[in-house]
């Protein structure tokens, strides 16, 4: 994993942030200067910033456990989507099914019939179905892809959630916070960073800042995955060997207890 250079985070535009009207006080650590009305980010800090939240979220992901994305504005959607299938991550880019964290039992029922809605087109349930039936099932099943599909290999609670504008995901955000979930997200000038626990300052309005800080996180989570790969294959061959060497300790302990019991037989 390589962090982005100042001038990469600054020819992505990272450094725009909002009106200084509307700006969030809270804000104030990670702003450098304000420019014809508009604060400008510290890149500086960004950058600092960016490199201890991919360093945690590759630990997590180099643990096994899972990092929902969430990002349901326009300019971030094919951006997150694109990423996080890349390192096999779940996402939600519609509109954010509310209750989804702190009733996961819930949207876990809803997948399993997606699920179960698969099986009826391939058992040959559809088959004994009229066509209005047909059409009433498979619109349920689309609207269920369009909203839940991507989270569908989500079988528990994901260990963190990243959001792209903590502002407009309020509710994901608060339902984490609510369950201490680890809050990663890409904060704007205009936005509270009090309810994230890893801040990335940097402007979450450009496809192009989205898409390099993303860039980053996820390089660090694949390096994450890779790594673990590697210690389970380290451990099977450890397991492997670990019996040919305790053979023979076996049976010479087995000999030199037949050898002190032989001469009290005598």
């Amino acid at each position: 994993m390589q962090t982005p250079s100042f001038d990469q985070l600054l020819e992505a535009t990272c450094h725009f942030g909002h009106l200084k009207r509307k700006w969030n006080p809270a804000m104030a650590p990670y702003i450098f200067m304000e420019r014809n009305g508009i604060h400008i980010i510290d890149l500086y800090k960004t950058q600092a910033k960016l490199e201890a939240a991919a360093n945690a979220l590759k630990e997590i992901a180099k643990s096994g456990k899972k990092v929902l994305f969430v990002a349901t504005k326009k300019q971030a959607k094919q951006v997150v989507a694109d990423r996080a299938t890349s390192v096999g991550m779940p996402f939600v880019i519609e509109r954010w099914p509310g209750g989804m964290l702190t009733n996961f039992a819930t949207i876990r029922k809803a997948v399993k019939k997606m699920a179960a809605i698969d099986k009826m087109e391939k058992d040959g349930t559809f088959d004994n179905m009229s066509k209005r039936e047909k059409l009433q099932v498979t619109r349920q099943r689309a609207k269920l892809e369009k909203n839940l599909g991507s989270i569908a290999d989500l079988n528990r609670l994901p260990s963190a959630i990243f959001v792209v504008d903590v502002m407009k995901e309020h509710i994901a955000v608060a339902e984490a916070n609510r369950l201490g979930i680890p809050v990663f997200g890409i904060v704007d000038t205009n936005s509270d960073p009090n309810s994230v626990d890893f801040v990335i300052p940097a402007n979450d309005d450009a496809s192009k800042s989205i898409d390099i800080i993303l860039a980053t996180v996820c390089d660090a989570i694949n390096e994450g995955i890779n790594e673990r790969k590697v210690e389970k294959v380290d451990n099977k061959d450890e397991e492997a060997e670990a019996p040919a060497e305790k053979k023979p300790r076996r049976a010479r302990i087995k000999k030199e207890a037949k050898a002190e019991e032989a001469p009290a037989a005598e």
